[in-house]
């Protein structure tokens, strides 16, 4: 798979320059789905980006996404007709936008989409997050269908977690990778 073709989902107010997020983009030239609004996220325009990123590639995608990234995974693969081209993804700590000091600040991504989704995931959440209870993110790994991986007291799983390249969360990455190249192609 091109590295292009891995698309990195950050959450609300982007992924900074110590994320391991943007540490993959510069290291691996992984693809950042730019969004028109990092401070006030719409949820209708962050799908709609997704959307026409998914359909623009040139082959099979795997998501890796962080935080609102993963909210927006699960509801744009509910609704889009091409989630048939994702192979699989890496859900790295939900932000739970139903949690009431979340929805005040984020309005319009309640409700969270809860369906299971078409293609295999692994849910790697954090028993210290203050953005979602380890219970509520295990909770969405249910739902979707995903694996899940508890990653200790690690806190949002961000810059501030002390990862750096996060190099055991990239290994995971590529056995999503992996797994994909060996699903057929769709039409």
């Amino acid at each position: 798979m091109k590295a292009s073709n891995i698309l990195l989902l950050p959450g609300w107010q982007n992924s900074g320059p110590g994320h391991w997020q943007s540490l993959w983009e510069v290291r691996h030239a992984y693809h950042r789905v730019e969004q028109h609004d990092w401070m006030r996220p719409l949820r209708g325009d962050w799908s709609a980006r997704l959307e026409e990123t998914v359909v623009d590639a040139d082959g099979p995608v795997v998501l890796a996404a962080h935080s609102l990234g993963c909210i927006l995974t699960a509801w744009w693969a509910a609704h889009s007709p091409n989630a048939h081209r994702v192979v699989g993804a890496l859900l790295v700590a939900p932000g739970d936008v139903e949690q009431p000091d979340l929805a005040a600040q984020i309005h319009g991504w309640a409700p969270i989409a809860h369906q299971p989704l078409p293609f295999p995931a692994l849910l790697v959440g954090s028993r210290n997050d203050p953005y979602c209870r380890f219970e509520r993110a295990q909770g969405f790994a249910q739902a979707w269908g995903a694996r899940f991986t508890d990653l200790g007291d690690r806190g949002h799983i961000n810059a501030e977690s002390g990862l750096g390249d996060w190099d055991e969360g990239h290994g995971w990455l590529m056995q999503i990778v992996a797994q994909g190249a060996d699903v057929p192609a769709q039409p």
